[in-house]
Protein backbone atom coordinates (compact mmCIF):
# COMPACT_ATOMS: atom_id res chain seq x y z
CA UNK A 1 0.00 0.00 0.00
CA UNK A 2 1.01 3.43 -1.19
CA UNK A 3 1.54 5.80 2.13
CA UNK A 4 2.14 9.77 2.11
CA UNK A 5 2.75 11.82 4.58
CA UNK A 6 -0.28 14.08 3.77
CA UNK A 7 -3.16 12.42 1.91
CA UNK A 8 -5.82 14.98 0.57
CA UNK A 9 -9.15 13.97 -0.74
CA UNK A 10 -10.24 16.42 -2.86
CA UNK A 11 -8.52 18.79 -5.96
CA UNK A 12 -10.60 21.68 -5.75
CA UNK A 13 -9.79 25.68 -4.56
CA UNK A 14 -9.42 24.07 -0.78
CA UNK A 15 -6.94 20.65 -1.07
CA UNK A 16 -4.82 22.63 -3.83
CA UNK A 17 -4.14 25.25 -1.46
CA UNK A 18 -3.54 23.36 1.14
CA UNK A 19 -1.07 21.16 -0.89
CA UNK A 20 0.50 24.76 -1.94
CA UNK A 21 0.68 26.19 1.45
CA UNK A 22 2.33 23.20 3.19
CA UNK A 23 4.96 22.94 0.41
CA UNK A 24 5.76 27.16 1.10
CA UNK A 25 5.80 26.51 4.89
CA UNK A 26 8.49 24.45 4.19
CA UNK A 27 7.10 21.05 4.34
CA UNK A 28 9.31 18.50 3.25
CA UNK A 29 7.02 15.36 3.66
CA UNK A 30 5.22 13.17 0.92
CA UNK A 31 1.99 14.95 -0.36
CA UNK A 32 -0.69 13.62 -2.82
CA UNK A 33 -3.90 14.98 -3.41
CA UNK A 34 -6.77 12.45 -4.45
CA UNK A 35 -9.74 14.10 -6.64
CA UNK A 36 -12.55 13.16 -8.12
CA UNK A 37 -12.83 14.61 -11.14
CA UNK A 38 -10.39 14.18 -14.26
CA UNK A 39 -8.94 17.57 -14.15
CA UNK A 40 -6.08 19.21 -12.86
CA UNK A 41 -7.09 22.20 -9.51
CA UNK A 42 -9.22 24.56 -11.05
CA UNK A 43 -11.18 27.99 -10.92
CA UNK A 44 -14.50 26.27 -9.69
CA UNK A 45 -16.55 29.83 -9.70
CA UNK A 46 -15.76 30.68 -13.38
CA UNK A 47 -17.48 27.63 -14.54
CA UNK A 48 -20.79 29.33 -14.38
CA UNK A 49 -19.69 32.85 -15.77
CA UNK A 50 -16.57 33.29 -18.12
CA UNK A 51 -16.48 29.21 -18.99
CA UNK A 52 -20.53 28.92 -19.58
CA UNK A 53 -20.36 32.03 -21.46
CA UNK A 54 -16.92 31.20 -23.56
CA UNK A 55 -15.10 34.03 -22.66
CA UNK A 56 -12.12 32.02 -21.12
CA UNK A 57 -11.13 28.59 -22.51
CA UNK A 58 -10.79 25.31 -19.59
CA UNK A 59 -6.90 26.27 -19.83
CA UNK A 60 -7.17 29.54 -18.12
CA UNK A 61 -9.20 28.14 -15.27
CA UNK A 62 -6.01 25.90 -14.19
CA UNK A 63 -5.16 27.13 -10.78
CA UNK A 64 -1.70 25.96 -11.29
CA UNK A 65 0.31 24.47 -14.66
CA UNK A 66 0.66 21.02 -14.82
CA UNK A 67 4.64 21.61 -14.16
CA UNK A 68 4.22 22.92 -10.89
CA UNK A 69 2.81 20.38 -8.86
CA UNK A 70 5.31 18.00 -10.46
CA UNK A 71 8.65 20.68 -9.40
CA UNK A 72 6.92 20.54 -5.93
CA UNK A 73 7.31 16.65 -5.85
CA UNK A 74 3.42 16.73 -5.35
CA UNK A 75 1.27 13.71 -6.39
CA UNK A 76 -1.95 14.53 -8.43
CA UNK A 77 -3.87 11.40 -8.34
CA UNK A 78 -7.07 11.96 -10.78
CA UNK A 79 -10.51 10.50 -11.28
CA UNK A 80 -10.81 8.80 -8.15
CA UNK A 81 -12.91 8.51 -5.13
CA UNK A 82 -12.52 7.89 -1.96
CA UNK A 83 -15.31 5.38 -0.61
CA UNK A 84 -14.32 4.94 2.94
CA UNK A 85 -12.09 5.99 5.66
CA UNK A 86 -10.07 3.90 8.31
CA UNK A 87 -8.90 6.11 11.05
CA UNK A 88 -7.28 3.15 13.02
CA UNK A 89 -5.03 1.98 9.85
CA UNK A 90 -4.33 5.87 8.54
CA UNK A 91 -6.13 4.38 5.17
CA UNK A 92 -8.57 4.91 2.54
CA UNK A 93 -10.35 3.02 0.23
CA UNK A 94 -11.09 3.96 -3.62
CA UNK A 95 -13.39 2.93 -5.48
CA UNK A 96 -12.09 0.33 -6.90
CA UNK A 97 -10.67 -1.37 -3.69
CA UNK A 98 -7.04 0.22 -3.54
CA UNK A 99 -5.94 1.66 -0.38
CA UNK A 100 -3.85 4.79 0.27
CA UNK A 101 -1.63 5.15 3.75
CA UNK A 102 -1.39 8.76 5.43
CA UNK A 103 0.27 10.14 8.05
CA UNK A 104 -2.08 13.32 8.17
CA UNK A 105 -5.65 13.37 5.84
CA UNK A 106 -7.27 16.52 5.17
CA UNK A 107 -10.33 16.53 3.98
CA UNK A 108 -11.44 18.69 1.16
CA UNK A 109 -14.11 16.59 -0.70
CA UNK A 110 -16.66 19.88 -0.86
CA UNK A 111 -20.03 18.85 -2.24
CA UNK A 112 -22.09 17.23 -4.59
CA UNK A 113 -25.14 19.18 -6.04
CA UNK A 114 -27.98 18.78 -4.30
CA UNK A 115 -30.94 17.02 -7.10
CA UNK A 116 -34.54 16.84 -7.59
CA UNK A 117 -36.16 14.46 -6.17
CA UNK A 118 -39.39 14.49 -8.55
CA UNK A 119 -40.41 12.44 -10.82
CA UNK A 120 -38.21 13.50 -14.47
CA UNK A 121 -35.18 14.77 -12.51
CA UNK A 122 -33.32 11.93 -14.29
CA UNK A 123 -34.25 12.94 -17.81
CA UNK A 124 -31.40 14.22 -20.33
CA UNK A 125 -30.89 17.97 -20.51
CA UNK A 126 -31.46 18.15 -16.69
CA UNK A 127 -28.28 20.09 -15.01
CA UNK A 128 -26.11 20.98 -12.64
CA UNK A 129 -23.88 23.73 -12.66
CA UNK A 130 -20.61 22.01 -10.38
CA UNK A 131 -17.89 20.83 -12.74
CA UNK A 132 -16.06 21.26 -15.76
CA UNK A 133 -18.24 18.17 -17.13
CA UNK A 134 -21.42 19.45 -15.84
CA UNK A 135 -21.07 22.62 -18.09
CA UNK A 136 -19.33 20.93 -20.85
CA UNK A 137 -22.63 19.21 -21.18
CA UNK A 138 -24.84 22.09 -21.18
CA UNK A 139 -22.39 23.68 -23.80
CA UNK A 140 -22.83 20.94 -26.40
CA UNK A 141 -26.62 20.72 -25.90
CA UNK A 142 -27.10 24.62 -25.76
CA UNK A 143 -27.23 25.07 -30.33
CA UNK A 144 -30.04 22.74 -29.89
CA UNK A 145 -31.95 25.20 -26.94
CA UNK A 146 -34.03 27.54 -27.23
CA UNK A 147 -35.80 27.92 -23.99
CA UNK A 148 -34.10 27.04 -20.85
CA UNK A 149 -35.61 26.99 -17.37
CA UNK A 150 -33.59 27.82 -14.52
CA UNK A 151 -34.53 26.26 -11.00
CA UNK A 152 -33.19 28.23 -7.85
CA UNK A 153 -32.47 31.86 -7.33
CA UNK A 154 -29.47 31.71 -5.41
CA UNK A 155 -26.52 32.60 -6.74
CA UNK A 156 -25.74 29.90 -9.48
CA UNK A 157 -29.41 30.21 -10.57
CA UNK A 158 -29.15 33.77 -11.17
CA UNK A 159 -25.67 33.21 -12.67
CA UNK A 160 -26.46 30.84 -14.98
CA UNK A 161 -29.61 32.66 -16.19
CA UNK A 162 -27.54 36.31 -16.88
CA UNK A 163 -24.98 33.66 -19.42
CA UNK A 164 -27.83 32.26 -21.10
CA UNK A 165 -29.45 35.39 -21.50
CA UNK A 166 -26.34 36.75 -22.86
CA UNK A 167 -26.34 34.13 -25.05
CA UNK A 168 -29.26 34.56 -26.50
CA UNK A 169 -32.10 32.08 -24.59
CA UNK A 170 -35.26 32.63 -23.56
CA UNK A 171 -35.06 32.38 -19.65
CA UNK A 172 -37.75 31.63 -16.56
CA UNK A 173 -36.20 30.78 -13.94
CA UNK A 174 -37.90 29.22 -10.74
CA UNK A 175 -37.60 30.37 -7.17
CA UNK A 176 -40.07 28.51 -4.58
CA UNK A 177 -39.45 31.43 -1.90
CA UNK A 178 -41.04 34.55 -2.32
CA UNK A 179 -37.31 36.55 -3.60
CA UNK A 180 -34.43 35.65 -4.74
CA UNK A 181 -31.00 35.52 -2.39
CA UNK A 182 -33.55 34.88 0.40
CA UNK A 183 -30.77 32.88 2.57
CA UNK A 184 -28.02 35.34 1.88
CA UNK A 185 -29.15 38.75 1.67
CA UNK A 186 -31.60 41.27 2.61
CA UNK A 187 -34.75 42.63 0.79
CA UNK A 188 -33.46 45.65 -1.35
CA UNK A 189 -30.94 43.48 -2.68
CA UNK A 190 -33.34 40.60 -3.79
CA UNK A 191 -35.38 43.01 -5.19
CA UNK A 192 -32.45 44.93 -7.18
CA UNK A 193 -31.11 41.77 -8.70
CA UNK A 194 -35.23 40.71 -9.84
CA UNK A 195 -35.98 43.76 -11.43
CA UNK A 196 -32.37 43.69 -13.31
CA UNK A 197 -32.91 39.86 -14.41
CA UNK A 198 -36.45 41.00 -15.87
CA UNK A 199 -35.06 44.26 -17.35
CA UNK A 200 -32.56 41.33 -19.33
CA UNK A 201 -35.67 39.41 -20.27
CA UNK A 202 -35.83 36.89 -17.39
CA UNK A 203 -39.00 35.59 -16.76
CA UNK A 204 -38.34 35.08 -13.42
CA UNK A 205 -41.02 34.09 -10.87
CA UNK A 206 -41.39 33.92 -7.28
CA UNK A 207 -43.07 31.63 -5.16
CA UNK A 208 -43.43 28.86 -8.01
CA UNK A 209 -43.10 25.11 -6.64
CA UNK A 210 -42.05 22.38 -9.65
CA UNK A 211 -44.42 19.40 -9.13
CA UNK A 212 -42.08 17.38 -12.10
CA UNK A 213 -40.44 17.44 -14.28
CA UNK A 214 -42.10 16.37 -17.96
CA UNK A 215 -40.00 14.32 -20.78
CA UNK A 216 -40.88 12.58 -24.17
CA UNK A 217 -38.93 9.51 -22.65
CA UNK A 218 -35.81 10.31 -22.88
CA UNK A 219 -35.28 14.13 -23.10
CA UNK A 220 -36.62 16.94 -20.79
CA UNK A 221 -39.57 19.01 -22.61
CA UNK A 222 -41.41 21.13 -19.60
CA UNK A 223 -41.20 21.81 -15.67
CA UNK A 224 -45.32 21.09 -14.24
CA UNK A 225 -45.95 23.22 -11.41
CA UNK A 226 -47.74 22.91 -8.39
CA UNK A 227 -50.59 24.67 -10.10
CA UNK A 228 -50.77 22.40 -13.16
CA UNK A 229 -48.82 25.09 -15.16
CA UNK A 230 -46.28 23.56 -17.71
CA UNK A 231 -43.02 25.56 -18.72
CA UNK A 232 -41.57 24.67 -21.72
CA UNK A 233 -37.85 23.80 -21.61
CA UNK A 234 -35.20 22.10 -23.99
CA UNK A 235 -33.09 22.50 -20.94
CA UNK A 236 -33.17 22.84 -16.95
CA UNK A 237 -30.53 23.82 -14.94
CA UNK A 238 -30.95 23.52 -11.53
CA UNK A 239 -29.27 25.61 -8.86
CA UNK A 240 -30.39 24.36 -5.43
CA UNK A 241 -27.26 23.95 -2.95
CA UNK A 242 -25.34 21.46 -2.24
CA UNK A 243 -24.77 18.06 0.14
CA UNK A 244 -21.29 18.03 1.48
CA UNK A 245 -19.52 14.73 0.75
CA UNK A 246 -18.53 13.41 4.12
CA UNK A 247 -20.21 10.25 4.36
CA UNK A 248 -17.01 8.19 4.25
CA UNK A 249 -16.06 10.55 7.53
CA UNK A 250 -19.03 10.34 9.29
CA UNK A 251 -19.55 6.11 8.63
CA UNK A 252 -15.71 6.43 10.52
CA UNK A 253 -16.92 7.73 13.13
CA UNK A 254 -16.44 11.83 12.58
CA UNK A 255 -19.08 13.84 14.24
CA UNK A 256 -21.00 16.16 12.32
CA UNK A 257 -24.49 15.97 10.03
CA UNK A 258 -24.81 18.53 7.49
CA UNK A 259 -20.54 18.28 6.83
CA UNK A 260 -18.15 16.66 9.45
CA UNK A 261 -17.23 19.20 12.95
CA UNK A 262 -13.68 20.65 12.72
CA UNK A 263 -12.08 22.73 15.59
CA UNK A 264 -10.60 26.19 15.20
CA UNK A 265 -7.51 24.02 13.68
CA UNK A 266 -9.99 22.48 11.10
CA UNK A 267 -9.31 19.26 13.10
CA UNK A 268 -12.10 16.58 13.03
CA UNK A 269 -13.07 14.32 16.08
CA UNK A 270 -10.29 11.53 14.32
CA UNK A 271 -6.91 11.50 14.69
CA UNK A 272 -4.94 13.07 12.48
CA UNK A 273 -7.86 13.88 10.13
CA UNK A 274 -8.71 17.56 8.97
CA UNK A 275 -11.06 18.59 7.01
CA UNK A 276 -11.69 22.11 5.27
CA UNK A 277 -14.21 24.27 2.65
CA UNK A 278 -17.68 23.37 1.82
CA UNK A 279 -17.94 20.22 3.82
CA UNK A 280 -16.37 21.56 7.06
CA UNK A 281 -19.15 22.63 9.66
CA UNK A 282 -17.35 24.99 12.39
CA UNK A 283 -18.08 27.70 14.54
CA UNK A 284 -17.85 30.81 13.13
CA UNK A 285 -17.97 34.69 15.39
CA UNK A 286 -19.37 36.31 12.18
CA UNK A 287 -22.06 34.01 12.51
CA UNK A 288 -22.76 34.48 16.54
CA UNK A 289 -20.74 31.31 16.98
CA UNK A 290 -23.27 29.46 15.33
CA UNK A 291 -22.37 25.92 13.51
CA UNK A 292 -22.42 26.69 9.72
CA UNK A 293 -20.47 25.51 6.39
CA UNK A 294 -19.73 28.34 4.23
CA UNK A 295 -19.59 27.74 0.39
CA UNK A 296 -17.27 29.79 -0.93
CA UNK A 297 -13.41 29.66 -2.07
CA UNK A 298 -12.50 32.48 0.66
CA UNK A 299 -13.39 29.98 3.33
CA UNK A 300 -11.94 26.83 0.95
CA UNK A 301 -8.73 29.25 1.04
CA UNK A 302 -8.77 30.30 4.84
CA UNK A 303 -9.28 26.85 5.65
CA UNK A 304 -6.52 25.41 3.50
CA UNK A 305 -4.08 27.62 5.60
CA UNK A 306 -5.07 27.14 8.59
CA UNK A 307 -5.18 23.27 8.31
CA UNK A 308 -1.45 23.46 6.81
CA UNK A 309 -0.52 25.21 9.55
CA UNK A 310 -1.28 23.62 11.85
CA UNK A 311 0.01 20.35 10.60
CA UNK A 312 3.09 22.43 10.37
CA UNK A 313 2.61 23.00 14.47
CA UNK A 314 1.02 25.98 14.31
CA UNK A 315 -1.74 27.05 16.57
CA UNK A 316 -3.45 29.93 15.16
CA UNK A 317 -7.58 29.48 15.19
CA UNK A 318 -9.36 29.71 11.90
CA UNK A 319 -10.89 33.30 12.49
CA UNK A 320 -11.45 34.94 8.91
CA UNK A 321 -14.50 37.64 7.53
CA UNK A 322 -16.44 35.62 5.11
CA UNK A 323 -16.82 37.00 1.74
CA UNK A 324 -18.45 36.16 -1.62
CA UNK A 325 -18.81 37.72 -5.15
CA UNK A 326 -20.80 37.21 -8.03
CA UNK A 327 -20.93 38.89 -11.54
CA UNK A 328 -23.97 38.89 -13.35
CA UNK A 329 -24.82 41.51 -16.34
CA UNK A 330 -22.64 44.54 -16.15
CA UNK A 331 -23.16 44.39 -11.51
CA UNK A 332 -20.47 42.47 -9.60
CA UNK A 333 -21.93 41.87 -6.28
CA UNK A 334 -18.94 42.12 -3.28
CA UNK A 335 -20.01 40.37 0.37
CA UNK A 336 -18.21 40.93 3.30
CA UNK A 337 -19.67 39.03 5.96
CA UNK A 338 -22.71 37.51 6.97
CA UNK A 339 -26.10 38.89 7.33
CA UNK A 340 -27.98 36.34 8.74
CA UNK A 341 -29.75 37.19 11.64
CA UNK A 342 -29.64 41.16 11.39
CA UNK A 343 -31.98 43.08 12.34
CA UNK A 344 -31.59 46.54 10.27
CA UNK A 345 -30.38 47.17 6.99
CA UNK A 346 -28.96 50.55 5.75
CA UNK A 347 -29.10 51.19 2.35
CA UNK A 348 -25.85 53.38 0.78
CA UNK A 349 -26.56 54.81 -2.49
CA UNK A 350 -29.04 54.44 -4.51
CA UNK A 351 -29.93 51.78 -6.75
CA UNK A 352 -31.39 52.85 -9.61
CA UNK A 353 -27.78 54.28 -10.59
CA UNK A 354 -26.83 50.66 -10.45
CA UNK A 355 -24.09 51.55 -7.54
CA UNK A 356 -25.12 51.14 -4.14
CA UNK A 357 -24.19 49.27 -0.58
CA UNK A 358 -26.35 47.24 1.44
CA UNK A 359 -24.82 47.43 5.09
CA UNK A 360 -26.53 44.94 7.77
CA UNK A 361 -26.70 45.99 11.58
CA UNK A 362 -27.19 43.32 14.52
CA UNK A 363 -27.59 44.94 17.87
CA UNK A 364 -26.36 47.92 16.37
CA UNK A 365 -23.02 46.72 14.93
CA UNK A 366 -21.60 46.47 11.52
CA UNK A 367 -22.38 42.61 10.27
CA UNK A 368 -22.01 42.59 6.75
CA UNK A 369 -21.88 44.29 3.10
CA UNK A 370 -23.47 43.86 0.14
CA UNK A 371 -21.62 46.19 -2.32
CA UNK A 372 -23.27 46.58 -6.23
CA UNK A 373 -20.58 48.53 -8.32
CA UNK A 374 -19.21 49.78 -5.02
CA UNK A 375 -15.78 48.77 -5.05
CA UNK A 376 -14.73 51.21 -2.15
CA UNK A 377 -17.46 50.40 0.21
CA UNK A 378 -16.51 46.77 0.06
CA UNK A 379 -12.82 47.36 0.84
CA UNK A 380 -13.16 50.15 3.46
CA UNK A 381 -16.67 48.42 4.78
CA UNK A 382 -14.37 45.21 5.55
CA UNK A 383 -12.95 46.39 8.73
CA UNK A 384 -16.25 47.80 9.87
CA UNK A 385 -17.64 44.30 10.06
CA UNK A 386 -14.27 42.70 11.45
CA UNK A 387 -14.61 45.11 14.59
CA UNK A 388 -18.21 44.68 15.03
CA UNK A 389 -18.52 48.38 14.55
CA UNK A 390 -21.30 50.78 15.64
CA UNK A 391 -22.05 53.68 13.85
CA UNK A 392 -25.16 55.69 13.27
CA UNK A 393 -27.03 54.39 10.70
CA UNK A 394 -28.27 57.55 9.36
CA UNK A 395 -23.83 57.98 9.07
CA UNK A 396 -23.93 55.06 7.50
CA UNK A 397 -26.38 55.96 4.87
CA UNK A 398 -24.33 59.18 3.62
CA UNK A 399 -22.57 57.99 0.87
CA UNK A 400 -20.58 61.17 0.57
CA UNK A 401 -19.04 60.08 3.52
CA UNK A 402 -16.27 57.15 3.05
CA UNK A 403 -16.38 54.32 5.25
CA UNK A 404 -13.30 54.82 6.11
CA UNK A 405 -13.75 58.09 7.67
CA UNK A 406 -16.45 57.03 10.33
CA UNK A 407 -15.56 56.75 13.70
CA UNK A 408 -14.98 53.02 15.51
CA UNK A 409 -16.79 52.49 18.70
CA UNK A 410 -16.66 49.08 19.79
CA UNK A 411 -18.27 48.26 23.26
Amino acid sequence: MQRYDVLIVGGGHGGAHAAVALRQGGFTGSIAIVSAEPELPYERPLLSKDYLAGDKAFDRLLLRPEAFWAERSMTIILGRTVVAVDPQARAVTLEDGEALGYGKLVWAAGGAPRRLTCAGYDLQGVHAVRTRADVDRMMAELPDVEQVVVIGGGYIGLEAAAVLTKLGKRVVLLEALDRVLARVAGEALSRFYESEHRAHGVDLRLGARVDCLEGDGQRVTGVRLADGEIVPAQMVVVGIGIEPSVAPLLAAGAEGGNGVAVDGLCRTSLLDVLAIGDCALHANRYADGAWIRLESVQNANDHAAVAAAAILGGEDAYDAAPWFWSNQYDLKLQTVGLSTGHDQAVLRGDPATRSFSVIYLREGRVVALDCVNAVKDYVQGRKLVVDGARIEPAELANSLIPLKQMGVAVA
